[in-house]
């Protein structure tokens, strides 16, 4: 294995598995930014501010390994710690429902990721949008493999750092079209990397105003900016209304019948501070909704 620019050893508090830490940001199995290995040890890639890097996490009694390769190694290894969730306060959460108090009594040291950066979280989540899954996440991984780096390091093969904002900027309508992504999805994350500097530098400013700036960018909502939210700073409030799954599974699962989001946000009403925890506890516990219909069609606008 190539020397590591820079390694040390982290103690949290209270030890956790690392897949368990690091789930929220895995964009499917193939995901080339983020990778679990058969030695038990996670990679991850980013295109931090001093340039594109690799971490390699391991946990080892207790402890976490990390080891940092390229420009943005140091800065990933710096900040390890607040992605594992150590900057995660769970200070006022008290569990109101019996569900809830299960999964966190079973999980209580789920942590909420900070990952430190804004507009590479905004490209998947803008890719999310009005798809499934399956959809997103395919493209996700071809427009890395197309125009992201390959990782500093001796990352697991295939494993790639997110263009920086210029490459988004200069990307032509085919190659977009190609990835299965239409137009309006395309203009979202291409007006995010206009304004990336100014989106960063949200992350010094008061929990509000990080917001506004978010839903500021054209084609940024409420789903968006909560799932940029939840995982760029670890807002344990920001719940993801819009999305097409939750407000019905949440309701299901403590209540006993579907709501829609106004319904989601009065139950969660009770977790002041903590309602985006609330439904991630929710959504761990392995709760379903009744199945009523057929799924929608996978869909796939490369071939229109």
């Amino acid at each position: 294995m190539d020397a590591p620019a820079v390694e040390t050893v982290w103690r949290p508090q209270v030890p956790a598995p690392l897949g368990l830490l690091l789930a929220a940001l895995q964009r499917g199995g193939s995901d080339p930014t983020q990778r679990g290995t058969d030695d038990g040890a996670w990679w991850r890639t980013a295109q931090t501010p001093d340039g594109p890097g690799t971490l390699r996490l391991a946990g080892a009694d207790g402890a976490v390994e990390l080891q940092g390769w390229g420009p943005g190694g140091a800065w990933l290894v710096a900040g390890a710690p607040a992605l594992l969730g150590a900057n995660d306060d769970v200070t006022g959460f008290t569990p109101q429902h019996p569900l809830i108090e299960v999964v966190w009594r079973q999980q209580p040291y789920l942590r909420l990721n900070s990952v430190g950066l804004v507009f590479e979280l905004i490209v998947p989540a803008v890719l999310e949008q009005r798809v499934t899954g399956v959809d997103a996440r395919r493209s996700w991984r071809e427009l890395l493999l197309r125009f992201g780096e390959p990782a500093p390091g001796p990352a697991p093969r295939g494993m790639r750092v997110v263009p920086p904002p210029a490459v988004w900027q200069r990307l032509p309508s085919w190659d977009w079209h190609r990835a299965g992504v239409d137009p309006g999805r395309a203009r979202t994350i291409i007006a995010a990397a206009e304004v990336a500097g100014r989106l960063e530098e949200s992350l010094s400013l008061p929990r509000d105003e990080r917001m506004r700036r978010l839903r500021a960018v054209p084609g940024i909502g409420a789903w968006t900016a909560a799932e940029v939210a939840q995982r760029a700073w670890g807002d344990a409030d920001a719940v993801s209304v819009g999305d097409f799954h939750l407000a019905a599974l949440v309701g299901w699962a403590l209540t006993g019948r579907p709501v829609d989001d106004a319904g989601m946000l009065e139950i969660l009403a009770v977790y002041p501070g903590h309602r985006h925890r609330a439904a991630r506890l929710v959504e761990m516990s392995g709760a379903r909704k009744p199945a009523f219909g057929p799924r929608a069609p996978v869909g796939d606008i490369r071939g229109l």
